[in-house]
C-alpha cells in the first residue's frame, strides 16, 4: 500500500498526452504487440509525495512468441519519463505423467490455492473431463501440480497426453508455420477426455477436440499424432476457402494433409517416450494387435490403402486414397528404399527418388495448402491440370526453393513415384545456370563510377566457365569485370561501371551478359547518370520550435533537366520525439512531396534517406524541405539536408 506523506497539491493537467503515454508504453514491449489500450490519467502516490502518470496496457505475445502479455506501463504525465511496469500474466509450469508421452511439462493456471488445467500461455486452451457421457465436460484441478499416474487409473493421465497435444500442436504451426496456432488468432483450442462410454474415436468439431476412451474404455485416443492429426484438420478448414471437400481424392488430401501434420507434431514434441515415425494411431492399440492405424512409407500394409495413384483411387474411402498423399511426403522427406523409419517403394518402374528432409518436405505442402490448394484439387485432374497436388506443390517450391531447384526437381520425383504424372515443364537437362545483378538499380553522377555483384548459380548440370560482358551503356560511358570470368556454380564479380563527365544524363538499361561452355544467360542494371548539378546540400541549422512550421532552402541553377524518379533526399533532423514531426519537400512549382507523417514514435532523430519519384518536376529552381512540429513538449533542428536529383 502507498501513502502520502503530506497533502497532495497537485496540477490534474498533464504535459504529455494520452497518445505520447501510449507510444512511450508500447515501446517498452518485448515481443509482438496485438493491443495497445487507451491510456488512464492517475496519480502515483509510490513515492509518497505523488505525481501524475499515465497507466497504459499493452497486450501481445512475449517474445518467445508463445506467451501471453497485458504489460502495464506507467508514465510520468508531466515529463513523460518511464515510472514501473508489470505484467498482469501469471503462468505456471507442471509435471504431468501422460498415457503414452511419459513424463513432460504442461502449463496450467493457478487460480487461489488449486491449479487448474489451463495452458493460459497458448489462448487459455483448457481440457476437462466429460466422465464419460457427451453433455458437460468439468475442469480437472490439482492441489499440487502434479498430474496423472502414467496410467489409465488416474482420469488425469489421459489428460495430460491430449494437453500437452494441444501444446504441441500449437506451438508446431506457430514456430515452424507462423501460423498463430490451429486457429490463426492465438486462442487454445478446448479439448475435453473420456468421452462416452468406450467410444473408440477421436474428432475435431470445428471448435474443440473430443477424445474417447476406447475399447474397454481402457485405450484412450489422446496420442500425439493422433491430437496433431485432428487439430490439423481445422487448420485445413482455416487455410482452404471451402476446406479440401471431404470425398473423393480432395478428400484423401484432406486425410493426409492430418497424416502429415500428426506425424510432423509428432517429430517436433520430441518426446522420449514417443519419438517421431511414420505411422498414425501406432500407441493406441486401436486394432486390438499393436498394429498402427496407417503406414506412411507404405500405405497398403494396413491391408486397404492405395500406394500408388489409379483411376480406382477416387473410389476409395478417404482414409485409404490418403495413401498416395502420405507415400509421396515420405518419399519426398526420406527417399526411397531401405530408410530409418521404413522401406519404400517406388511405384512401377519409377525412377529412386533422394529425399530433401522433413523441414523442407513440411514447408512445401504447408505453402501448398496455404496458397494454392483448393476445395476440389485432386492426385489427377485431366481437365484442369493446374489444380491438382503435383502442381501446386511444385509452385510451392518454387516459390521457396526456387524453379528446377533440387527441392523442386524433388517434388516432381516423389509425385512420380506414386504414379502421379503431371503436364509441369520439365527442369532442363543440360548444364544450367542463372545470372543475377544487386542491387539490380543505381545512380551516379557524370565523372564517377558505382560498382554492382554479378552472380551466377548453378540450376541444373556440372558447373561451367562464364564470361561475363556488358552492354547498353551510354556514351562515354565503360564497363569492367572483377573477375572476367566466374564459375556457375555460385561464381561471383564486380562490375564497375564508370562515366565520362560528358555521359549524357539519364536512365539506361544495361545488359549484363554471362556465356558459357553450355548456356547464355543476361541479367539487367538500371543505370541513372545525372549531373552534378543537380545535386547540393545544405548544412545550415535551423531551430525546431514546438508547434512551429520551419523551411531550409536549396536553389539549383544548373540541373537543366526533369529529376529522376529515383530522386534522393538525405536528412538529418535532430529531435528527442519524431512522431511530432511532419517533413515534406516543396518543389519548385509549389507540388508537396511528404517524406515522414508523424511517424517513428519515441525513437530519437530522423536520419534518412527517401527516395522520390519527382520525374514530373523540373530540376532548377528553389527546393524546400519543410518541417512542422505538430505536439508540444520536444524541440529540435534540422541538421544537414541533401538533394540529389
Amino acid at each position: 500500500m502507498s501513502a502520502l506523506r503530506s497533502s497532495l497539491t497537485l496540477s490534474t493537467t498533464p504535459k504529455i498526452g494520452a497518445d505520447r503515454a501510449a507510444t512511450s508504453a508500447r515501446a517498452r514491449f518485448s515481443g509482438s504487440v496485438t493491443a495497445v489500450g487507451k491510456a488512464e490519467l492517475f496519480v502515483d502516490a509510490s513515492t509518497g509525495t505523488g505525481r501524475l502518470a499515465w497507466e497504459t496496457v499493452v497486450e501481445g505475445w512475449q517474445a518467445d512468441g508463445q506467451t501471453p502479455s497485458k504489460l502495464h506501463v506507467v508514465t510520468d504525465a508531466v515529463s513523460g519519463a518511464h515510472i514501473g511496469q508489470f505484467d498482469e500474466i501469471e503462468t505456471v509450469a507442471g509435471t504431468g505423467a501422460s498415457l503414452y508421452s511419459g513424463s513432460v511439462t504442461v502449463d496450467t493456471a493457478l487460480s487461489g490455492s488449486t491449479y487448474v488445467l489451463v495452458d493460459q500461455a497458448r489462448g487459455n486452451a483448457r481440457t476437462c473431463d466429460m466422465n464419460n457421457g457427451t453433455s458437460t465436460c468439468a475442469n480437472f484441478t490439482d492441489a499440487d501440480n502434479k498430474w496423472g499416474t502414467g496410467t489409465t487409473a488416474s482420469r488425469q493421465s489421459a489428460a495430460v497426453d491430449a494437453h500437452f497435444g494441444a501444446a504441441r500442436t500449437f506451438d508446431y504451426f506457430k514456430n515452424v508455420h507462423a501460423r498463430n496456432g490451429v486457429f490463426g488468432n492465438g486462442m487454445g483450442v478446448p479439448s475435453r477426455v473420456h468421452y462416452g462410454n468406450a467410444y473408440a474415436n477421436a474428432f475435431w468439431d470445428g471448435a474443440q477436440m473430443t477424445y474417447g476412451d476406447g475399447a474397454g474404455n481402457a485405450r484412450p485416443l489422446v496420442a500425439l499424432d493422433v491430437a496433431g492429426h485432428e487439430m490439423s484438420h481445422g487448420v485445413t478448414e482455416a487455410l482452404v476457402s471451402g476446406g479440401l471437400t471431404y470425398s473423393g481424392e480432395s478428400g484423401g488430401l484432406n486425410e493426409a494433409t492430418s497424416d502429415i501434420f500428426g506425424t510432423a507434431v509428432e517429430f517436433y514434441a520430441a518426446a522420449a517416450a514417443d519419438p517421431g515415425d511414420y505411422q498414425i494411431g501406432e500407441k493406441i492399440n486401436f486394432n486390438g494387435n499393436g498394429t498402427p492405424l496407417r503406414y506412411m512409407y507404405q500405405p497398403s500394409l494396413d491391408g486397404a490403402s492405395a500406394d500408388c495413384w489409379s483411376t480406382s483411387t477416387r473410389n476409395l474411402d478417404v482414409h485409404y486414397s490418403s495413401g498416395v498423399a502420405n507415400h509421396f511426403v515420405f518419399n519426398l522427406a526420406e527417399g526411397t528404399g531401405a530408410t530409418a523409419y521404413g522401406t519404400s517403394t517406388p511405384c512401377g518402374t519409377a525412377p529412386a527418388v533422394t529425399g530433401i528432409g522433413r523441414a523442407k518436405a513440411e514447408k512445401i505442402w504447408y505453402r501448398a495448402l496455404d496458397v494454392n490448394f483448393l476445395s476440389n484439387t485432386s492426385y489427377v485432374n485431366t481437365a484442369t491440370p493446374a489444380n491438382t497436388a503435383r502442381a501446386h506443390t511444385l509452385t510451392a517450391a518454387a516459390y521457396l526453393y526456387g524453379s528446377c531447384s533440387a527441392e523442386y526437381k524433388a517434388v516432381q520425383a516423389a509425385w512420380t513415384s506414386v504414379n502421379v504424372a503431371g503436364s509441369d515443364t520439365a527442369c532442363p537437362a543440360a548444364n544450367d545456370f542463372t545470372l543475377t545483378a544487386t542491387p539490380a538499380a543505381g545512380t551516379v553522377a557524370q565523372g564517377g563510377s558505382l560498382t554492382i555483384a554479378v552472380a551466377a548459380k548453378l540450376i541444373n548440370g556440372a558447373a561451367q566457365t562464364v564470361a561475363l560482358t556488358a552492354t547498353g551503356l551510354p556514351t562515354g560511358a565503360t564497363a569492367t569485370f572483377s573477375p572476367a570470368s566466374i564459375t556457375s556454380a555460385a561464381g561471383t564479380a564486380t562490375l564497375t561501371v564508370k562515366t565520362a563527365s560528358t555521359t549524357p544524363a539519364g536512365t539506361y538499361q544495361v545488359t549484363v551478359t554471362g556465356k558459357g561452355t553450355g548456356a547464355t544467360r543476361t541479367t539487367t542494371y538500371a543505370l541513372t547518370v545525372y549531373s552534378p548539378g543537380c545535386t547540393a546540400t545544405n548544412g545550415t541549422d535551423v531551430t525546431i520550435p514546438d508547434n512551429t512550421t520551419v523551411n531550409s532552402a536549396i536553389a539549383l541553377t544548373a540541373c537543366a533537366r526533369k529529376a529522376s524518379a529515383t530522386s534522393a533526399v538525405s536528412v538529418s533532423i535532430y529531435h528527442p520525439f519524431p512522431g511530432d514531426l511532419v517533413v515534406d519537400l516543396v518543389a519548385p512549382d509549389g507540388s508537396v512531396y511528404n517524406l515522414a507523417n508523424r511517424t517513428g514514435g519515441s525513437i530519437d532523430n530522423i536520419i534518412k534517406t527517401f527516395t522520390v519519384n519527382l520525374s514530373a518536376e523540373n530540376g532548377n529552381g528553389t527546393w524546400t524541405l519543410r518541417v512542422r512540429d505538430a505536439a508540444t513538449g520536444d524541440t529540435g533542428r534540422i541538421d544537414t539536408w541533401t538533394l540529389s536529383l
